[in-house]
């Protein structure tokens, strides 16, 4: 089973989500729930944002022991200095520089050709090479960038050393297929591509996210780069998640895995809730208050004689304590039934009948009656 790296940015790309502003204490404790729940790196921030951003990155490195700690930089050697000053102390320090490469970016926010921007990354990285060990480069809308550019480019940061090269879908504009085909073109046509992971970082602006990144696993990406939530700019990115649940409920089609512990997912999902106060939708894959939920009269049946009938995953695998049964005007009388007997009431049939026939009669005058149910 092939290891999927996790690399996660609620730290960074999630604070990053219009009107969330996390202090330094917030941040820390955020980076310890991430520990517990195994992620392998961890991007704490940009420290050249600001000098408060500065100092939380590095409170977040000297807090946090079992995972690579990681700062963000444009290819600019002051950048690169600030993310150096931040990490000082932490146990596993990285720097992750980026530049964009798409004719778009070149032109309107660059002005810069092809060949500045391929001297203008190769000097940052190796100027960061002078400081630290391990170096991710990403190469910014790296999804509307041309294929012989793209690979000419991690050519370079193969050759220069960069240990992990990221090819993100900046604006979310792909498709699966066409993400997880440029993953299948880099690793058929740059020299020495098995020198260095590939990275995949997607936005969901078109709600392709996740099924980018999944397309990205299957055409070779050996890490993966998302947010608690899924949170970020705009639409925000990869579910990190949807994403270990996925590859977790589909191990024989996917061949690979995250070394995740499960089940700190609700735990973690619930403080990042909290903390940027950005509330989950109810209708969220995975940790959603619907997700394990179920309304429906043939689902509910189906749910008390098998929970595998509308359930591929254990709502224990990702620490919650056990399924609802929410009684409304959809439910049936199996569910009825049951929530009854679980308040210690046991119903001849024809009592049954009119008890239900008053339930049902309030239930489509009521949004919500007895909200949830033990399931045996």
């Amino acid at each position: 089973m092939r290891k999927i790296y996790v690399f996660d940015t609620t730290l960074r790309d999630g604070e990053q989500s219009p009107g969330v502003n996390l202090n330094t204490r917030e941040k820390v404790e955020i980076a310890h729930q991430l520990e517990r729940l195994g992620i392998d790196r961890m991007e704490a921030g940009f420290p050249a944002a600001s000098p408060g951003d500065l100092a939380a990155v590095n409170a977040v490195a000297n807090a946090v022991k079992n995972v690579t700690v990681i700062g963000l930089s444009r290819s600019r050697e002051q950048d690169i200095d600030a993310v150096k000053e931040a990490l000082k102390g932490a146990q596993d320090p990285c720097i992750h520089v980026f530049l964009a490469t798409s004719p778009i970016h070149r032109q309107h926010k660059l002005r810069m050709d092809k060949a500045q921007v391929l001297d203008t990354a190769r000097s940052a990285i190796r100027y960061a090479k002078k400081t630290f060990s391990k170096i991710e480069f990403s190469l910014e809308d790296a999804g509307r960038t041309e294929y012989d550019f793209l690979v000419e480019m991690v050519n370079m940061a193969v050759e220069e050393g960069a240990a992990v090269v990221n090819i993100p879908d900046t604006v979310g504009y792909l498709s699966p297929y066409e993400y997880g085909n440029i993953f299948k073109h880099l690793k058929e046509n740059v020299h020495g591509i098995e020198k260095v992971q590939l990275s995949a970082h997607c936005h969901n602006d078109l709600g392709m996210a996740t099924a980018n990144t999944l397309a990205a696993i299957l055409n070779g990406a050996d890490q993966i780069e998302g947010t608690i939530n899924g949170i970020g700019e705009r639409a925000g990115n990869t579910a990190i998640e949807e994403i270990a649940m996925a590859l977790e409920t589909r191990q024989e089609f996917f061949q690979a895995k995250t070394s995740l512990q499960l089940s700190e997912i609700a735990r973690t999902s619930r403080l990042v809730s909290r903390l940027t106060g950005m509330v989950v939708p109810g209708n969220k894959a995975i940790v959603g208050a619907n997700a394990f939920a179920h309304e429906s009269g043939i689902h509910q049946d189906g749910m008390l004689k098998e929970k595998t009938t509308y359930e591929i995953m254990t709502p224990e695998s990702i620490g919650l304590k056990e399924s609802k049964l929410v009684l409304g005007k959809h439910s049936g009388r199996h569910a009825f039934r049951e929530r009854l007997i679980d308040l210690g009431y046991e119903l001849e049939e024809e009592a049954l009948n009119r008890a239900f026939a008053q339930f049902k009669d309030l239930a489509d005058k009521k949004k919500k009656l007895l909200m949830k149910i033990c399931l045996p």
